[in-house]
C-alpha cells in the first residue's frame, strides 16, 4: 500500500512538474518581445529632421548605422549632423559611418558646362553658386569638402566610424541576410558602390525604401514657401536633387536586383510643410522636441520624413502603382531625369518594378510624427 501511495505521488509530482514546465515556456513565449525591425540609413544629413530622428525614436526599430554620403552638403558635414543627432537623442551606440564624397561621375565643371546649355538648376547643393530672386533657400554652397560650417545645433564631440560606407553596408547585409530595409534619402552614390563591390548585395537586403525622383508634382499648398519649392518642377517635373547630384549611380541603384523597391518621389511631398504650428505643437518635453522648436527653419517639405512614416505607418498612403523606374544618364537636357513605364510600355532594358507612393494623409502622418518625437529619450 505505502509503496502504491508512494508511486502515485511520483506520478502526480511528474505530471505537475510538467504542467509547470510548459506554463513557464508558453509564459516565456508570450512575454518574449517581438524581435525588432532591423534598419541601415544612408543620408546626405542636414539638421535633426529626416529618417534618422523618426526611426530611431520607434520602438520596433533597431539602427544598424547611419551612412554618409554628400548632397545637399558635403560627406563631412553630414557626418557631423548625423553625430550630433546621435548626441542629442543619446543614441551614440549607433555608429556614423563616412561614405562618398563626389559623384561617380557629375562633377562641378560637368554641372557649369551643362547649365550653360540648357539652363540654371535650382539647387546643386554643396555646388551651388546662384540663387533665384525669392527663393526660400539662403544659403550659399561650400567650395571645400573638408570645411564643416558650425552647426546650429552644436558640434558633435563624438568621432565617425573609420570604415568606409560602402564596405559598412556590405558587411552589414551579409551578417543579416534577408533581414535589412535600407533607406536611402540622400544621392545615391554608397548603394552603387555596394552594389559594385558585392554583386549580392541587393538580393540580399529585405527591402530598400528611398527617397528620389520626380513624376508630376503639383502645388498642394496655399503658403509662399509652398509656391517656392513647387516652381522648379513646372518646366523640369522628372528633375529632383537626389537623382541629379549622382546619375549615374542612382541607374544602378535602379538596375539592381532588390527583392522589394519602395520610390517616394518628390511628388507627395509637396503637400507637407514644416509649419510654426506644427513645431511648437511638439513642446519641449525632451531634448529632441526642444531642439526641433528652436533649430528647425519652417517652410520646408517633409521629404524623407515621408520615407520613415511610410515604412513605419503604411495607412497613410493615400494613393500608390507599381511603375518600372530608371534614371537618364545620357548628359543630354534630361540628364538626371526620372524614366518611368508601366508593365506593357517598359523597355525590357535593366529595369526594376517598383512601388510609388504618390500621396500620402498629411495629418495622419503629423499625428504619427508628433507621436514617435515626443516619445521619451533613452
Amino acid at each position: 500500500m505505502t509503496r502504491r501511495i508512494r508511486a502515485r505521488t511520483l506520478r502526480l509530482a511528474g505530471r505537475l512538474a510538467a504542467m509547470l514546465i510548459g506554463a513557464l515556456a508558453a509564459g516565456a513565449a508570450i512575454a518574449a518581445p517581438a524581435p525588432k525591425r532591423l534598419v541601415l540609413i544612408d543620408d546626405d544629413v542636414i539638421g535633426l529632421n529626416g529618417v534618422p530622428a523618426l526611426l530611431l525614436q520607434a520602438p520596433d526599430v533597431q539602427v544598424l548605422g547611419i551612412t554618409t554620403t554628400s548632397g545637399s552638403v558635403w560627406r563631412d558635414t553630414a557626418t557631423a549632423y548625423a553625430l550630433r543627432t546621435l548626441e542629442i537623442m543619446r543614441r551614440s551606440d549607433v555608429p556614423v559611418v563616412p561614405g562618398a564624397v563626389l559623384p561617380l561621375l557629375n562633377s562641378q565643371e560637368a554641372t557649369k558646362r551643362w547649365e550653360g546649355l540648357y539652363g540654371r538648376l535650382v539647387f546643386k547643393g554643396p555646388w551651388t553658386d546662384y540663387w533665384p530672386e525669392g527663393t526660400l533657400q539662403s544659403h550659399p554652397g561650400k567650395a571645400a569638402p573638408e570645411e564643416v560650417p558650425p552647426l546650429p545645433i552644436g558640434n558633435p564631440v563624438t568621432r565617425p566610424s573609420g570604415e568606409i560606407a560602402a564596405a559598412f553596408l556590405v558587411r552589414m547585409v551579409r551578417a543579416h541576410p534577408h533581414e535589412i530595409t535600407l533607406f536611402a534619402t540622400g544621392p545615391m552614390t554608397n548603394i552603387a558602390i555596394a552594389q559594385s563591390l558585392d554583386p549580392s548585395f541587393a538580393a540580399n537586403v529585405k527591402e530598400l525604401v528611398y527617397m528620389g525622383g520626380s513624376l508630376l508634382p503639383q502645388r498642394m499648398l496655399s503658403s509662399p514657401s509652398a509656391g517656392q519649392f513647387a516652381r522648379e518642377f513646372v518646366n523640369s517635373p522628372r528633375r529632383e536633387f537626389n537623382i541629379r547630384w549622382d546619375p549615374e549611380a542612382a541607374r544602378i541603384m535602379a538596375h539592381a536586383p532588390w527583392p522589394k523597391v519602395t520610390m517616394v518621389p518628390v511628388d507627395p511631398s509637396t503637400a507637407t510643410e514644416w509649419t510654426r504650428a506644427y513645431l511648437d505643437s511638439l513642446g519641449d518635453g525632451t531634448p529632441l522636441t526642444a531642439m526641433f522648436r528652436k533649430g528647425l527653419e519652417p517652410g520646408f517639405p517633409m521629404w524623407d520624413e515621408i520615407a520613415a512614416m511610410v515604412w513605419l505607418m503604411p495607412q497613410i498612403v493615400t494613393a500608390s502603382e507599381t511603375l518600372y523606374i530608371d534614371f537618364e544618364t545620357s548628359q543630354t537636357a534630361g540628364y538626371g531625369d526620372t524614366l518611368s513605364w508601366t508593365a506593357a510600355y517598359r523597355p525590357h532594358a535593366g529595369e526594376q518594378a517598383q512601388t510609388v507612393i504618390r500621396a500620402i494623409d498629411r495629418e495622419k502622418m503629423e499625428a504619427a510624427m508628433r507621436a514617435l518625437y515626443r516619445r521619451p529619450l533613452p
